[in-house]
């Protein structure tokens, strides 16, 4: 897919109605403190780099392993040193570098995600929030079946019980399991019934980790 051809779907109204949620949700589960960083790893086209911005006070860097996606970001939001190149398993950065470290749905193309998550837990200090695809939701039924259909072809789709195993033995705690997007559609019902109880079903297609981190010696059991 195209940089540009995923850009756009965040400007059509179901697109708009979904980041919002979820930005959102990330925003409330990372409690950004005045004056704290932010680093956005596997940020894509900047989408959610750029929407996590006005929360946060302190830097906000994105990175990327695709060159040609971090062209098209610095294109959108042109600030100064904000984007750059890098993989998720050697990200470019001092250990606590940031306060809160963030990664949405990206783990889910990335072979070897633990490699990754630690990565992401070395440079973070504070908290961390990880955006995932979620295996038991209706929109792993209509798009993920099969090794997935356009922008989910190949995606890893992840359940809680393997979220859990995944994140075991790092160094985190307190993790917290939410969900969203529970009918995918984006239109006036999908909205008004995740506003309603039938939203906080455990089955939303936006599966979200969040948790402290803590410093290196202790980990979740």
């Amino acid at each position: 897919m195209e940089a540009a051809d995923y850009e756009r779907w965040y400007e059509t109204p179901p697109g708009r109605w979904i980041g919002a949620r979820e930005a959102a949700l990330i925003a409330a589960a990372l409690a950004p403190r005045p004056g704290e960083s932010l680093l956005d790893v596997g940020c894509g086209t900047g989408y959610f780099t750029r929407t996590l911005a006005p929360a946060i006070t302190g830097q906000v860097t994105g990175v990327d392993l695709n060159a040609d996606w971090i062209r098209y970001a610095r294109g959108r939001d042109p600030v100064p040193g904000r984007y750059l190149v890098a993989d998720a398993r050697a990200l470019p950065f001092a250990d606590r570098a940031f306060d809160l470290v963030v990664s949405v749905t990206a783990l889910c193309f990335i072979p070897d995600q633990r490699a990754a998550l630690a990565e992401l837990l070395r440079v973070g200090r504070r908290r961390f929030a990880l955006g995932l695809l979620h295996r038991h939701s209706l929109l792993w039924w209509q798009q993920g079946r099969g090794g997935g259909r356009g922008g989910y072809a190949g995606a890893h789709w992840h359940t809680r019980p393997e979220v859990r195993a995944l994140l075991r033995g790092l160094p985190i705690a307190d993790l917290r399991l939410y969900s969203a997007i529970q009918f995918p559609g984006g239109g006036r019902c999908a909205r008004w019934l995740e506003a309603s109880p039938a939203g906080a079903l455990p089955t939303g297609a936006f599966l979200l980790a969040a948790g402290d981190i803590l410093r290196t010696g202790s980990s979740l059991p």
